[in-house]
């Protein structure tokens, strides 16, 4: 397959990229940064350039956006330049150069204020069914951008998937309270029960949703670790979440007592992967209960190699070496 990445100076990308190409496609990178993966410099919005570099492809992998964190750096005005006008643009081409498949990399953030339960509710059961309720800039664009597939897969009949990622990222979290209070792989860790997925599998989702897009047509999918609990744990993991944890995961304690890690005292929403895996087919391999069997076999190795990282003095962002090894020690697959 010939297929249109954007967003290849990002690091899913280049793990797409290097996926995609390791499996015999063509992988075509497009991105405002040059890299290694990048084959056209230059903004999606450019429709000029869009077109040279749809002719042939097959299938595009929309990644490039601005993100949450650029919130705080970019005017409103771009973010709707890119992550708007930049998709519709991708998608108006896509169905003049006869492009058969859409796949579009979203974000769980777009449900913004749905995922944070009044007080006294239960923590909130995050499926494909809630209602997005955009907290910022980038939660509004990128909701407009999904819709915007989903208009141009029924009026044109472009097979569209919508992607929404849950954390995947490699960056410490971004408040400061949450930093103080918890390592950065223990936090990364505890997330996998809820709200983080690991890279590789992200990489799955995209390679499923390819070879499935044509059958669907359109559809909207939450990309998370796979949850250990249930509906009936709602109430009291947003009172008190590590008894829940302890029942779903009981080799968890140990471990986290051996390590000197916590776990979270609430937790306030639970990503659903179920539609993903259904209609994808979609197997994600990375979830607590696995870290949690990889960090019992081999808590020695992973801490050796957090030590050595702390002695190379890396930086904290944007580095792919930092990413590689903070994706290592939280998923604990590459570990040992």
């Amino acid at each position: 397959m010939r297929v249109l990445v954007t967003g290849s100076a990002g690091h899913l990308v280049e793990a797409i990229v290097r996926t995609l190409r390791a499996e015999g496609h063509e992988a075509r990178g497009l991105d405002i940064l040059a890299s290694p993966f990048t084959s056209a410099v230059g903004s999606i919005a450019d429709r000029a350039l869009v077109r040279r570099c749809l002719d042939g492809m097959e299938a595009i992998i929309h990644a490039a956006t601005l993100h949450k964190p650029h919130v705080l750096t970019h005017a409103r005005q771009q973010f709707v330049d890119t992550n708007v006008t930049g998709t519709l643009t991708l998608l108006e081409e896509a169905v003049a150069a006869g492009v058969g498949r859409f796949i579009f990399t979203s974000t769980t953030s777009a449900f913004g204020r749905a995922l944070t339960p009044p007080p006294g509710a239960p923590a909130a059961w995050i499926t494909e069914d809630v209602t997005p309720v955009p907290r910022n800039i980038y939660g509004v664009t990128k909701t407009a951008a999904e819709d915007l597939c989903e208009l141009v897969s029924r009026d044109h009949g472009l097979p569209c998937i919508v992607l929404r990622t849950s954390r995947f990222f490699p960056e410490s979290d971004d408040r400061d309270a949450v930093r103080v209070a918890y390592a950065d792989a223990n936090l990364k860790v505890n997330e996998l029960l809820y709200r983080r997925v690991d890279l590789s599998d992200v990489v799955s989702a995209h390679r499923c949703a390819l070879e499935r897009a044509d059958a669907i047509g359109f559809g909207r999918y939450i990309v998370s670790a796979t949850t250990p609990f249930a509906p009936s744990d709602l109430v009291a993991l947003h009172t008190h979440a590590a008894p829940v944890v302890a029942r779903c995961v009981p080799s968890y304690e140990a471990v986290y007592e051996q390590l000197g890690w916590r776990m979270l005292d609430t937790i306030e929403r639970v990503y659903v992967n179920a539609a993903a895996r259904a209609d994808l087919g979609w197997s994600p391999r990375y979830d607590f209960a696995h870290a949690i069997e990889r960090l019992a076999a081999g808590r020695g190795v992973a801490l050796r190699a957090r030590r050595r990282r702390g002695r190379q003095g890396l930086p904290r962002r944007d580095d792919r070496r930092l990413h590689r090894a903070l994706t290592r020690l939280a998923r604990l697959a590459s570990a040992v």
